[in-house]
């Protein structure tokens, strides 16, 4: 059950970062799952050496961290899978 919902917070948290960045992001789907699950991990590992991973209440603190982490990951993800495949889409990928 926790590889479900490390999928579902991947899925969640990955577009939410793809909403944050400006432009179009280019990566698909399954790899958006993915780089929100890894920018998930690194926020829980920000927040457990920030000393508020565990908090009475909503972690807020922690899920910031997440998102931060979320919208970092995809950020780089992003440009590396424009650099690999190339941009394909036809038209010009604005800087």
């Amino acid at each position: 059950m926790s590889w479900l919902w490390a999928i579902i917070v991947g899925l969640v948290l990955g577009l939410i970062a793809k909403a944050i960045l400006p432009g179009k992001q280019q990566v698909p789907l399954w790899l958006t799952i993915i780089l929100g699950m890894i920018g998930s991990l690194l926020g829980n590992w920000a927040a457990t050496g920030l000393g508020i991973n565990e908090t009475k209440g909503i972690d807020w603190g922690r899920h910031l961290l997440q998102l931060a982490g979320a919208v970092l990951v995809v950020g780089i993800g992003d440009r590396l899978w424009v650099a690999v495949r190339g941009n394909k889409s036809g038209g010009r990928h604005a800087a």
